[in-house]
């Protein structure tokens, strides 16, 4: 939803449906997906920083789901 917003279609809500999502649950992970790429970018914008423990956790943090 991110990286290809404009390319989204029905059936790649598919995978979420397939778990038990319905259309209520779509609904909530479409508006926290889009408040967090929101917040994010107006952060980004104003050129604000992660405070030294965040940042420290992220850089030891494992990856727990890569593109692909």
């Amino acid at each position: 939803m991110s990286a290809t917003r404009t390319d989204m279609m029905e059936g790649d809500w598919q995978p979420l449906r397939d778990v038990g999502f319905g259309d209520t649950e779509c609904l909530k992970v479409r508006h926290i997906v889009g408040l967090f790429n929101y917040l994010t970018r107006v952060a980004d914008g104003f050129g604000l920083k992660l405070d030294v423990k965040t940042e420290q956790a992220r850089s030891i943090g494992k990856v727990l789901l890569s593109p692909g």
